[in-house]
């Protein structure tokens, strides 16, 4: 299998990032790590070795990134608004930075992928920017700002949190149109450490349906957990019909 590391300058984030890439050639799979995770996590959790026959065989290439995560999600101190300026700061670093990388390698809309908050990072760059990318699979996600950030709120932790644009986006809004006309994938468990993600999941579900977006929303069994071994199911389940035209 081809694996190849790249470290560039972030001009978004003024650091440097590093990106594995995993396969020579197929559908491109943009992949979030769960929370504070770097880009060799899918490779140290066993992820790549789950799916080497489908990136051997040339049939997806995997561009995994870092995450920061650390310094906006999931920080325990800083100004709350210096976190979310940063998120939005991550943001512009995937579809300003991290896309057209991606392109220098492969010239397929890639599909978003994560897991946990990797999920959250998959559906809102997705769903902000659906014109960039061909599909989404969210596995596990907790789809509601108030977690991280205590009911705090600003215009930039607004533009990361679905929870909170979606129940404002009008029925004629023109993402709705190419929304449908990708492939758009939520999943979750109903066993332990799933309480949050399947009520929130339940909500987005509901303003797809106000909005008329179609996608596959996926309630797993009450023996399902929040953990690496169903997410490895979830993937194996789900990767064909991504790669299905």
């Amino acid at each position: 299998m081809q694996i190849k590391h790249l470290c560039h300058y972030s001009q978004a984030l003024e650091k440097d990032m590093n990106m594995m890439i995993y396969g020579r050639d197929g559908v491109p799979f943009l992949v979030f790590p769960t929370q504070d995770g770097m880009c060799r996590q899918m490779e140290d959790f066993g992820v790549i070795d789950l799916l080497s026959d489908y990136l051997e065989n040339g049939q997806i290439q995997f561009f995994v990134v870092d995450s920061v995560d650390a310094e906006s999600w999931s920080a325990k101190d800083g100004i709350l608004s210096w976190r979310t300026a940063r998120q939005e700061q991550y943001f512009h670093y995937i579809v300003d930075e991290v896309v057209p990388l991606i392109r220098e390698y492969n010239d397929l809309r890639p599909i978003t992928l994560g897991m946990r908050l990797g999920a959250n990072h998959a559906a809102l760059t997705f769903l902000r920017r659906p014109d960039l990318f061909r599909g989404m699979l969210a596995l596990s996600g907790v789809y509601d700002s108030d977690n991280f950030f205590d009911g705090y709120m600003d215009p930039a932790l607004y533009e990361s949190s679905p929870e909170r644009f979606l129940p404002s986006m009008s029925m004629d809004h023109p993402y709705i149109e190419i929304y449908n006309r990708r492939k758009i994938i939520f999943c979750v468990g109903q066993g332990a450490w799933e309480d949050d993600g399947v009520r929130t999941l339940r909500f987005i579900q509901q303003q797809f349906e106000r909005l008329g977006i179609r996608a596959w929303f996926d309630y797993w069994g009450y023996d399902v957990n929040h953990d690496w071994p169903w997410w490895y199911k979830q993937l194996r389940y789900f990767l064909p019909y991504l790669l299905n035209d």
